[in-house]
């Protein structure tokens, strides 16, 4: 590992308030497999094998965690909260948040096509670096930073007011590529009043990214935003 590599793990390293005691591992959990396919070589590892474990070790945490902050909640109750908190969205969040697409090394191909800011590889390195601290710090280590990182997000659903902001993400994301604004349009209206459905448009550059329905314009919006980021996370035609 060179030099300006180690500087940037140690910045990384502030950012998680984690020391490595095997850098490597760190390392290892930000190379993405396109860069080992990249190389052609079997020799290349990638962070595959990081994230198929700190998968695993999430959902115990996790499990563990909810079972004791929910104890009025029934299995099916805790099921449908854990896998709101490990799917790709939540943890591609809290990836940005640390700033971890600014440390992974991919291939040229994948940097051009916007890989930083894909949901599915900021979620998916998210996982790799949790494995990378459990074989260096062991499970208590990860339960740490863990709740750290899923306390904020466990306290509002305990309140009952958390709503997924795809919008503001959606928002960021664009705003890397471009300052074209973001506009959302209701395009009909259905029921009475007291009882209407929304359907709703959001377009950047002229193009439709994605629609939405809901019992509100703002719920309209935000499920037009969330199928917006999941088309573009799969095909960035749009850029």
């Amino acid at each position: 590992m060179d030099e300006q590599r180690k500087a940037k793990l140690d910045e990384l390293q502030k950012i998680l308030g984690i020391s490595f005691y095997n850098l490597e591992l760190l390392n290892l959990a930000l190379v993405h497999p396109s860069f080992s396919y990249e190389k052609r070589s079997e020799l290349e590892e990638n962070n595959q094998r990081l994230e198929f474990l700190g998968d695993a070790v999430l959902e115990l945490v996790i499990s563990q965690w909810i079972f004791e902050e929910f104890p009025e909640h029934s299995e099916g109750e805790l099921t449908k909260i854990r896998a709101f908190l490990v799917c790709e969205e939540t943890l591609s969040l809290i990836s940005k948040e640390l700033s971890l697409g600014d440390y992974l090394i991919l291939s040229k191909g994948e940097e051009l096509s916007g890989g930083r800011e894909k949901i599915s590889i900021l979620a998916d390195t998210f996982e790799a670096v949790l494995g990378a601290i459990y074989l260096d710090q062991g499970l208590e280590k990860v339960r740490q930073f863990v709740i750290s990182k899923f306390k904020g997000i466990i306290n509002k659903l305990k309140a009952g007011n958390f709503v997924a902001d795809y919008k503001t993400t959606l928002q960021e994301i664009l705003q890397k590529r471009s300052q074209d604004r973001i506009m959302y349009n209701v395009v009909k209206e259905e029921g009475p009043d007291h009882d209407k459905t929304f359907y709703v448009e959001v377009k950047w550059k002229n193009r439709v990214l994605g629609r939405g329905k809901g019992k509100s314009k703002k719920e309209a919006e935000q499920r037009a935003a969330k199928e917006a980021i999941d088309q573009l996370d799969k095909n960035y035609k749009f850029w």
